[in-house]
């Protein structure tokens, strides 16, 4: 089943990057469908040392109840292995950001959508400027306080925890058990593209939206998370969950793009 499932993740992989590259605007990348991807690693100086501590912690949802305000929202938090996250996409109204189609109910229900220097609180510039020395090891960009923007390590040992835990390896199926139990397209008929949630993640497609191309897509179907870590002065890094497939990882992106956040406490 391991063989079966690689295989399905490196297809998978090349048909992202073939519906990436044929009009998909921003959201693009490489992605090669190995390990390194899957785990949201990008640099040796990137990788944090205790993703086999979350790996090995039988400590999974302590506080599926707990909340915090923040810009006159109250957000449900989850602790998951030894971190705790939002269990809502960040709906924080920073100035530049927006909601799907421009509709408030898709705020509600998805989150607002970001470009990246807007979700890092750093200036416009940054969007076409490296800005690596502005970046903290625990950057808050728009989180509240206590919390930050995650970065690839926090993602990587997000998914490494979850995926161990049921018996996976590198992500594989990572996305199964943080996607939300319904908000999800069906792939078809038989596959729904919901997850089981099994640790109240509740992860949901808010879609993304183009800089360039002014336009809106796949919501409903695709979610895309920033996290802190630049590829170059005009592209960083997000993780991202699609609907037709149950693994979870990363690409990078064009700063101008919109995507939806989620914030990680201290």
């Amino acid at each position: 089943m391991a063989k079966k499932r690689n295989l399905m993740g490196v297809f998978g992989a090349l048909l992202i990057f073939a519906s990436t590259m044929s009009g998909c605007g921003e959201v693009g990348g490489y992605d090669n469908g190995g390990v390194s991807s899957s785990l949201g690693i990008s640099s040796s100086s990137d990788i944090s040392s205790s993703s086999e501590d979350a790996s090995s912690s039988s400590d999974t949802i302590t506080n599926p109840n707990d909340s915090v305000a923040y810009g006159g929202q109250t957000y449900r938090t989850v602790k998951i292995g030894e971190q705790v996250w939002f269990a809502e996409n960040l709906n924080y109204n920073a100035s530049g950001s927006i909601c799907y189609d421009e509709r408030q109910a898709n705020c509600a229900k998805y989150g607002r959508l970001y470009d990246w220097s807007t979700a890092m609180g750093l200036p416009s510039s940054c969007n076409s400027n490296t800005c690596s020395s502005q970046i903290q090891s625990r950057h808050k960009g728009i989180c509240p306080d206590g919390w930050h923007i995650p970065s690839n390590a926090d993602w990587a040992n997000l998914l490494n925890f979850v995926d161990s835990e049921n018996n996976g390896y590198g992500a594989e199926e990572a996305g199964r058990y943080l996607k939300a139990t319904s908000g999800w397209n069906s792939y078809d008929a038989v596959v729904s593209g919901n997850g089981i949630d099994k640790y109240g993640f509740s992860a949901l497609p808010g879609g993304w939206y183009s800089s360039s191309y002014a336009n809106f897509n796949y919501i409903g179907e695709n979610g895309y998370w920033w996290n802190t870590y630049e590829y170059s002065s005009y592209l960083a890094y997000y993780h991202y969950m699609f609907y037709r497939y149950e693994y979870a990882r990363w690409f990078y992106n064009a700063k101008s793009g919109l995507l939806s956040v989620r914030c990680i406490k201290d």
